[in-house]
């Protein structure tokens, strides 16, 4: 894979997403209720032809357009990846009638998409969920069961559900439905989280479902939801990344001018080298990031690692970037409505959604130990 940097047409989108960001996205993010779906703002990125963007362009497109947002609107970026998230595998999968009947609408911003994999006990080991898809007849099944910290519940219009069809053979025996928000059976409750977006559960009171809902196919619904992270795992890292260069602009900003002990704080040693090492870590996330990203989009063999390595790297360094960005702005940078005290709730979730860091680094192991590798005995 060849090496990578942005071309000037790559740099002057990113630098027009971010003035629209700030001019027409922002200010519909701060008009918006914490915790709840922002409907204004998705139709504006509908307007914008940015949830468009989502389905037909790349990896790489996405994670500029995650990171140009989330250095100026993590609402607007949150609110654009999670419909693609809910989106993509109907997108991807679907049949052309669900095709028909969804994406425009999500594409417009007037429907709202859900991705319901995570459970109370089955949160990173997403094979063991236990949702489950009581088979009635030919064709027709009953979902009971709960999902828990699912993004845009309980608002969302459409969910993509991942039920277990087959009991104890954990991957193989899961299928992925399309369920509309009125089906009978289906309520759900908002949660209060860390960071203010929209996410809830999800109860299932035998919820019905056809083999018109099954999205690809029956007990291939692992695969379904394995290739939606592969893709949008990276691109968890470019908000990451985003929010990383935020506060290190922050922090030089505050540093050159914060008066002490006779100087600025940028003449600090201390506080000129602990700059430097956030400015090495964020590029160094970055281009994992981007090379991550260009591997999805070349059909690489190795995309599983290299996708769970770039969602890694990117959210430990912007939490370690944030963090030191608070330090070192002290005590202002704990205010409510500060630039770091929004990022510093924010960085959190990332590192545990989508596979938590944990899981990353098994996925990693198991991709490593998986491939050809040299015996390391001398000859």
């Amino acid at each position: 894979m060849p090496a990578f940097s942005l071309g000037p047409e790559q740099a002057a989108w990113c630098a027009e997403l971010r003035a629209l960001a700030a001019d027409r996205l922002r200010p519909l993010a701060d008009r918006g209720e914490p915790g709840r779906v922002n409907r204004p703002l998705l139709a504006e990125l509908g307007r914008l032809g940015l949830l468009e963007r989502l389905f037909t362009s790349g990896a790489l497109d996405l994670c500029l357009m995650r990171e140009s947002l989330a250095y100026v609107c993590t609402e607007a970026e949150t609110a654009l990846a999670l419909q693609g998230l809910g989106a993509h595998p109907l997108h991807a999968h679907g049949t052309p009638a669900q095709r028909a009947r969804w994406l425009p609408r999500v594409i417009e911003g007037s429907a709202v998409a859900a991705f319901a994999l995570s459970e109370p006990d089955a949160g990173s080991d997403a094979a063991a969920l236990t949702l489950r898809a009581a088979p009635e007849g030919q064709g027709r099944w009953r979902l009971t069961g709960r999902k828990c910290w699912i993004s845009n519940a309980p608002e969302a219009d459409v969910h993509i559900v991942f039920a277990r069809t087959t009991p104890d053979v954990r991957s193989r025996g899961v299928t992925a439905f399309l369920v509309p928000a009125d089906r009978p059976g289906l309520t759900g409750t908002a949660l209060e989280m860390l960071a203010p977006h929209p996410v809830g559960a999800l109860d299932f009171d035998d919820v019905p479902v056809t083999a018109d809902d099954v999205v690809g196919e029956v007990d291939g619904g692992f695969r379904v939801a394995m290739n939606t992270l592969n893709l949008f795992r990276p691109s968890v890292g470019a908000f990451a990344v985003g929010m990383a260069q935020a506060a290190l602009d922050a922090t030089l900003a505050h540093t050159a001018r914060r008066k002490a002990f006779g100087g600025t704080l940028k003449d600090l040693q201390t506080v000129a080298h602990q700059v430097a090492e956030m400015a090495l870590r964020t590029e160094a996330a970055r281009l994992m990031v981007y090379a991550a990203a260009t591997a999805y989009d070349e059909g690489a063999p190795d995309v599983p690692r290299r996708a769970a390595m770039a969602k890694l790297l990117a959210t430990e360094t912007a939490q370690y970037v944030v963090d030191t960005a608070v330090q070192l702005h002290g005590a202002r940078a704990l205010a409510r409505g500060h630039l770091l005290e929004h990022l510093y709730r924010e960085v959190r979730a990332p590192r545990v959604y989508e596979g938590a860091s944990e899981v990353q680094r098994e996925i990693i192991a198991r991709e490593l130990y998986a491939e050809p590798h040299p015996t390391g005995e001398a000859p």
